[in-house]
């Protein structure tokens, strides 16, 4: 794996050098865009938009539209922007995980202790594990200011989570919601069993991108020569009015026969 960001974590007046690096990775197919005529790969260049032409990648700087002319930024610029973040993780605060919304969850991160860190980095492990306690800090990642919950991960290793800001998650006020009226009481009941019903530990593992899977096996078909053929979804009936209870029922049964066997 390669770091993306190389720094410290400031925990207190305690500085613990660490490497940030990628917790995740896609499990998508990588498909190609090609034309439909020959299948060529399409290719994006950067053009020049008075020109035409195409433009090279240190030709290329970044701008800010004020006042109908460009404002340019170079690289010691946004090193000026908040210098004491670009390499300092710094703990703001400590807060209880369960505090945190799964609204504000954005990307994983690995934290690996650098040289003459490893003491202090397992020190704040372990103090993190053992008081169940997690960390609120900001920094700079890609030239743009980072929010990060630093926590135990399998309890021997630190995981960053960055994530959203309170500004970024939009107001859902204006939706059409169904919520202020209270369901009847058997239909209460009856979900209430069949959530416990389907209750169980979380095993990350019992789920797969099937998805991604499936389409695979299509792929391999295809490339064999062989057809593929279409099976239809069963379409949904608009505007019926449902029975939840008669829905509740069939789904306990369900569940209660699918565990039978």
């Amino acid at each position: 794996m390669k770091a993306i960001w190389n720094g410290a974590i400031g925990f207190g007046l305690v500085n613990i050098p660490v490497k940030i690096y990628t917790a995740v990775e896609t499990s998508t197919l990588d498909l190609d865009m090609l034309d439909s005529a020959d299948y060529s790969n399409i290719k994006f260049k950067r053009v020049n938009e008075k020109t035409g032409k195409e433009v090279k990648w240190e030709n290329i700087v970044k701008g800010f539209l004020k006042n109908d002319k460009y404002v340019i930024l170079e690289d010691e610029d946004y090193e000026a922007v908040m210098p004491e973040k670009n390499k300092i993780l710094s703990i703001d605060q400590f807060v209880k995980e369960e505090e945190i919304n799964s609204v504000y969850y954005e990307m994983p991160y690995y934290l690996e202790p650098q040289k003459n860190g490893e003491n202090a980095y397992g020190l704040l492990l372990h103090a993190l594990s053992t008081s169940k306690m997690v960390g609120l800090g900001t920094f700079v990642l890609r030239d743009k200011q980072a929010l990060g919950v630093i926590k135990p991960y399998n309890n021997d290793i630190l995981i960053l989570n960055r994530l959203r800001f309170a500004e970024e998650i939009r107001d859902y006020k204006s939706l059409k919601l169904s919520t202020r009226k209270k369901p009847k009481p058997s239909e209460l009941k009856m979900a209430k069993t069949l959530i416990r019903e389907l209750s169980d530990e979380f095993d990350p593992k019992k789920y797969k991108d099937n998805y991604s899977a499936a389409l695979m096996k299509i792929i391999n078909k295809k490339a064999r020569g062989k057809s593929v053929t279409v099976k239809k979804a069963a379409p949904k009936e608009e505007g019926k009015v449902i029975d939840l209870m008669a829905q509740l029922k069939a789904s306990l049964k369900k569940s209660k026969s699918s565990k039978a066997s």
